[in-house]
Parts: C-alpha cells; structure tokens; sequence
C-alpha cells in the first residue's frame, strides 16, 4: 500500500516503495540528496544546482529554477520531483503535483530546515543518514556563541538594493541562529531600500552576499564611502541560505564571521 506524506506547504502524496527517479528543483537540496547517499536515482537537476560538481556535470538539466522545462521534466518521467515555494514558481508545482509525485519545502528557518531534511531522507529511503545530519546540525549550532550587541544588513541585491527581512531563512540565520541584530527585522522578506536608509539605520556591519547578486570588492569599497561608520563585508550566500547539507559548513564559517 502507498505511504501517504505531506509536505511543507500541505500537499499530500502517496509513495509506494523508493523512488527510483528523482528530479530535484533545488540546488541545495540536490546537494543534499548526494550528502544522503543518492547517485543514480537522481536523473534531472537545475541549471543552478551546482554541487555536487560531478552531477551538474553529468546530470540532466531541466532548465533553471524558476523556469524548469515542463517536457524536459515529463522524458524523464521521475517518480518523485523536489521543489520549493519560495525558489520555484507555485504555479509550475501545482502544474507537476497534477502529473507527479511532488515533496515542495517551505524553509523559513532553521527548524523548517530540519524538518525537510528528515522528511527528505525518509522519502528516498535514507532515514538514518538524514537523522545523523540533523542530530549533527543540532550540535554544531548550538556550540555557536551569539554576538547580539551586533546591529546588521544583508544585501542580496543592487539596483534597487534588496536586503533580507523578517520571516526568511536569512533572517533566521542572522538573528536567532546568530543573535545579530537585523537593522531591517521591521519589514518582511526582501524590501527594496535605498542608500538612505542605509545611512539611517546605521549598521554596525553591512554583509554584501555572493548571491543571488555577486557584490565584488568593488562594492565594498563603495558603499564603504557612503556608510563610513559601517564594516563593509563580502560573505558567501550560500552559507546563510542553503537550507541542506551545506549546513555543515556553516555554523564554522558564522564562528570566523563572530
């Protein structure tokens, strides 16, 4: 009989056995399902699922997060799909969950983040090494000191400047994992801002992300002018918002940062 699941954002599915097909929407969870012991059975990831760098080597792509191709998806009839709400269109997954077997992750924080990984591992049948990973996450982040006396913004984006607000994973990372103080924790999810009210909100450090944006040293030296009172620093994004096994490089890198 299948096993029915439910995933972050209330869809529920039937699984019989372990999928044998698994197309990933998600870059960190595709890292995520090599961590857990995957090969084979992941036949198709996105143009940005760059790690593990064998597979998006070798790997189908269907195209990028946002715009997966729907007939690249069906040639490779997967019987499970791995999605997001926030990177991929719900739309689209609305679309696939009428014709596959569709896990979609709703990540906000932290927590959220373990949860996916279970469920995750549960589903292809690597349980035990999806709760090892949790168990270790655990321990790692609460080892991790908090600096509160630390006000910050995040930039994830130029023109118009873009930070990360409450209720991302971002913020999560940044103000409870952390214990900085987000400057920007009055707004939701990704506001526009201006210079100004960077000036205004006079951070003690201002973090420019490797992505979704690649901020340079050029930056730095730029906004450093602007907000002379403010460090100025590059951090790699990926460390601050993929939400998978890459987790475990993240709470030593937060200690360099603190």
């Amino acid at each position: 009989m299948p096993k029915s699941y439910t995933d972050q954002i209330g869809h529920t599915f039937g699984v019989s056995g372990v999928p044998k097909r698994i197309v990933s929407l998600v870059p960190s969870q595709t890292e995520l399902l090599y961590d857990l012991g995957l090969d084979e059975e992941v036949v198709g990831i996105t143009k940005f699922c760059i790690h593990p760098k064998q597979w998006f080597r070798t790997k189908t792509r269907v195209g990028g997060t946002k715009d997966f191709k729907l007939d690249h998806i069906k040639v490779l009839a997967p019987d499970l799909i791995i999605a997001n709400k926030e990177e991929n269109e719900i739309i689209k997954i609305k679309a696939l969950q009428t014709q596959y077997r569709v896990y979609t992750s709703d990540i906000a924080t932290l927590n959220d983040a373990y949860g996916m990984i279970n469920a995750v591992g549960e589903l292809v049948g690597k349980s035990e090494k999806a709760t090892t990973l949790v168990s270790k996450l655990k321990k790692t982040f609460a080892e991790l000191p908090k600096r509160s006396d630390i006000k910050v913004a995040y930039l994830i984006w130029q023109k118009p400047y873009m930070v990360a607000a409450k209720a991302t994973f971002i913020d999560d990372m940044l103000s409870n994992v952390c214990g900085f103080d987000n400057v920007f924790g009055d707004l939701m999810r990704y506001p526009c801002i201006t210079l100004k009210d960077l000036q205004d909100k006079k951070p003690d450090v201002l973090f420019l992300s490797s992505e979704p944006y690649p901020f340079k040293e050029k930056h730095i030296y730029e906004l450093s002018k602007l907000l002379p009172h403010t460090t100025c620093k590059l951090v790699d994004g990926e460390l601050f918002s993929w939400y998978g096994s890459r987790l475990l490089q993240s709470a030593n890198y937060f200690k360099q940062i603190l």
